[in-house]
């Protein structure tokens, strides 16, 4: 896509002085090389655009990586301090590129945009208030890792919290480069990364981000395992183990929404502290908390440390109606109906539209769907109710019971025994319907006749629900109709009972 808007040239002075840190307080991008920044932006209508270059010996930038619209000067170097300069003239639409310095047989990635916005230093809330694709470069504590391989992390400062989808290896390569391990990236580091952001959704993103600086937290989280950190649900007591490189000793804090139900019973100090919470018995759903540990150097600059605390609750268990009207959040759910449709937009093949006789919802990425349970099949499963643009969904789900349904011919179906717990579906034409309150009807394939006692709207309908649903749906004589049912007898007369709606296609 062109961009059709200029950006206004804002033409930054770096400056070149680089204040040196000790192993404890700052571990760089690379030692033999620095920058000032690593993405250079210019202008759509032309400019130049000055980057610091720290090297420890001669250094070059390889010259059959530059295109022929851009000038780089000087392209070569010696040890020290230089400034180096990034020219393009005007451009029709947005171009990039990427250069690598090199130093000592190390290589350094410097990402050059023109027509987009060039580096913005930002707090979170200024990300997540700023637009799309503009660059920013946001320093804050790693508050949690979700992907180790592709370098996923929330990061999180005194302003807010934003999602990293992807970081760069010490090469600028992206991909299953187990980025995190590479950089030694762990939660409670302060750190300090570049790249642009995009919405997933309602979630701010910066994707393949930069690394420009890590600050190794004086507190860490020892062997954290979410089982060990999980309270069972007649409440109970949890020790967080840590490790702490200051002598200023640590604090711990509960946030406020939490300190209802959690509190601390002990704290052992030391340079392995221990921290145990008691939690009160659980009588909703699930719960969750992130507690912060902290302590400070001699200069009183502040470390941190996080762990999350979870609590198992109470599954509720609910018709799909009350699902989608409940609130997303961590509270458990358990729904039952008919898979109606599979959701192809999941490579996974783990989601699926399911409804019962109240409404339908999509179910994402469920652990035990795949390959065990299909379209049409009654499932039971367990789940948190979520939302993506604003539309409900479970997530985290897992599907804990498959009742099969198999779809026969009516011929076939009358071959078959009575079985209350055998589920079939068949499809014909509606021939009759002797009972439109509770839509027992007679479907008709050929020559071959079954009644239907019941076709009720859904799964887990009772009472009144039952009722009067074939006139609701406009379901008449002549119409191709779809049940699910088991086989039974009435009176030595074979029958599908306890019809459950599927489809249905109208005779007009």
């Amino acid at each position: 896509m062109k961009l059709r808007y200029f950006i206004p040239a804002i033409i930054a002075l770096f400056s070149l002085a680089l204040t040196s840190c000790n192993d404890d307080d700052s571990a760089t991008l690379l030692d033999e090389i620095q920058l000032t920044s690593s993405n250079v932006g210019i202008p759509i209508e032309g400019g130049s655009t000055s980057v610091g270059i720290t090297a420890t010996d001669t250094w070059s930038i390889d010259a059959e990586e530059i295109p022929d619209w851009l000038t780089v000067s000087p392209m070569t170097g010696q040890a020290g301090q230089t400034a180096v300069s990034f020219s393009a003239p005007a451009a029709p639409d947005a171009r990039s590129t990427v250069l690598h310095i090199e130093c000592r047989g190390k290589r350094q990635t410097i990402n050059i945009i023109q027509g987009l916005p060039s580096v913005t230093e930002a707090t979170c809330a200024e990300v997540i208030a700023g637009p799309e694709s503009k660059t920013y470069r946001v320093t804050g504590t790693v508050k949690s890792i979700a992907n180790t391989v592709y370098g996923n992390w929330y990061l999180q400062d005194d302003t807010g919290e934003i999602y990293i989808y992807g970081t760069l290896d010490k090469n600028g390569n992206a991909g299953q480069n187990n980025s995190i391990a590479i950089w030694g990236i762990e939660v409670g580091d302060i750190i300090t990364v570049e790249g642009p952001k995009t919405l997933y959704g309602t979630t701010v993103e910066l994707v393949n981000v930069t690394v420009i600086n890590i600050q190794k937290s004086l507190v860490k989280v020892e062997g954290y395992d979410p089982e060990n950190a999980t309270f069972p649900l007649e409440g109970g007591d949890v020790t967080v183990n840590l490790s702490c490189k200051s002598s200023n000793g640590i604090t711990v804090e509960i946030p406020e929404a939490a300190k209802d139900w959690l509190s601390i019973t002990s704290i052992n100090g030391g340079a392995e502290p221990t921290v145990t919470f008691h939690a009160q018995p659980n009588m909703g759903g699930d719960r969750q908390v992130d507690v912060t540990f902290y302590t400070t150097d001699d200069k009183g600059k502040q470390y941190t440390a996080l762990a999350t605390l979870f609590q198992k609750g109470a599954i509720i268990e609910c018709p799909i109606a009350d699902f989608l009207a409940a609130e997303v959040g961590d509270t458990q759910y358990r729904i039952t109906g008919v898979v109606t449709e599979l959701y192809t937009s999941d490579k996974q093949g783990k989601s699926f539209y399911v409804r019962d006789y109240s409404g339908t919802t999509l179910v994402y990425r469920a652990e035990g769907f795949k390959d065990l349970a299909k379209v049409g099949d009654v499932v039971t499963v367990v789940g948190k109710r979520g939302a993506y643009n604003d539309n409900p969904q479970m997530v985290s789900g897992t599907v804990e019971e498959i009742k099969p349904v198999t779809a026969l011919s009516l011929d076939e179906f009358l071959a078959k025994e009575d079985a209350a717990d055998v589920y079939y579906m068949i499809t014909g034409t509606i021939d009759e319907i002797a009972n439109p309150t509770y839509g027992n009807l007679y479907l008709k394939e050929g020559e071959t006749r079954v009644y239907v006692y019941g076709c009720y709207p859904g799964w887990g309908a009772t009472g009144d629900n039952r009722k009067y649903w074939l006139e609701t749906a406009g379901i008449v004589v002549g119409d191709q109709l779809s049940v699910i049912g088991v086989r039974g007898t009435h009176n030595g007369t074979p029958q599908l009972a306890n019809g459950i709606y599927f489809s249905h296609v109208s005779a007009n």
